[in-house]
């Protein structure tokens, strides 16, 4: 089946426009955040926009059920979860309207490495908070151990939580500091077919012509599949500064069509000497967690034992 075979962006479900923008031709579920810790519930959220040139916003979520009455004793550990998109959509929790869509930084509109220069922003405003006694955001404040943060990407998501990781070296984060890694089903891939997309061409889920689309939109004008944004072997000549990352946890299942770009990830992480822990089910697919409820449980524990 060749990329000719369907058209990739009605996939997608997108219209490229004259301009080089694309029309989503689709509707998500509004999903608003709920800042009240009544008893009862398992979390409270709230939206906060940190840049308000670029739109770029953050949702955070606290347990209702804190840890102890004296948050001098016991502080939550800080997760800085980056969604998945596939570079070109929005996350189902942050898709509330019309309004919303035109404020997230997405590719086509803002190609790499617009989201990354966003995560990095999200980071260091994080670090803000805790050196902020007087207007620091107060779930952060009174409530975040910031000597315990991670960075967990799914999908593209992971790809920007490694982009994040190598940026994080470039700052004095303190009293911020970061623990560890998760990278979920990681998004990369690169020009020379592997064995994963030829088997998984035609997938249903990731099927190989939609990804490329992905990437035609969301690289920089210029570049090809091999750009280290896309392809992780780019990333050997940077290897000692790779190695500097602290622990890692890889997960993937072998029904991916992406599984094959997955490993070289980790080759690539464990040849710079970073402490890396990867985790793949033969069984799977790109997403799983999304329609099968036990997956999303084991993916939870399996971030929750990393983090412990």
């Amino acid at each position: 089946m060749s990329r000719d075979a369907f058209d990739a962006y009605k996939l997608l479900n997108l219209s490229i426009n004259p301009d080089g923008s694309c029309t989503r031709n689709f509707e998500y579920p509004i999903v608003d955040p709920d800042p009240d810790p009544s008893p009862g519930k398992l979390t409270a959220s709230k939206d906060i926009t940190i840049n308000l040139e670029t739109g770029v916003t953050v949702r955070i979520f606290r347990p209702t059920n804190l840890p102890s009455n004296d948050n001098t004793i016991a502080r939550l550990p800080i997760l800085i979860h980056l969604h998945g998109s596939g570079w070109l959509l929005p996350d189902v929790e942050r898709a509330d309207g019309a309004h919303r869509l035109r404020q997230l930084r997405l590719a086509p509109e803002h190609r790499l490495a617009t989201q990354y220069d966003d995560a990095l922003e999200a980071l260091l405003w994080i670090k803000r908070q805790a050196v902020d006694e007087t207007n620091g955001e107060p779930w952060l404040r009174d409530y975040a151990d910031f000597s315990r943060c991670y960075i967990f990407g799914s999908s593209n998501g992971a790809n920007v939580a490694f982009q994040l990781a190598l940026k994080s070296l470039d700052h004095d984060l303190m009293p911020l500091k970061i623990d560890g890694c998760v990278f979920y089903q990681p998004f990369y891939g690169g020009k020379t077919r592997t064995k994963s997309e030829l088997k998984n061409f035609a997938d249903p889920v990731m099927p190989v012509p939609a990804i490329d689309a992905m990437w035609e939109l969301s690289l920089p004008k210029g570049v090809d599949r091999d750009h280290r944004y896309c392809n992780p072997i780019g990333y050997l000549p940077q290897k000692e500064k790779v190695g500097r990352l602290g622990r890692c946890l890889v997960i993937g299942y072998g029904g991916d069509t992406l599984v094959d770009h997955q490993q070289d990830f980790v080759e690539m992480l464990v040849t710079a000497g970073v402490r890396v822990e990867a985790k793949f089910d033969d069984a799977g697919f790109h997403g799983i967690e999304l329609v099968d409820p036990r997956r999303a449980v084991a993916l939870l524990n399996m971030i929750r034992e990393f983090i412990n």
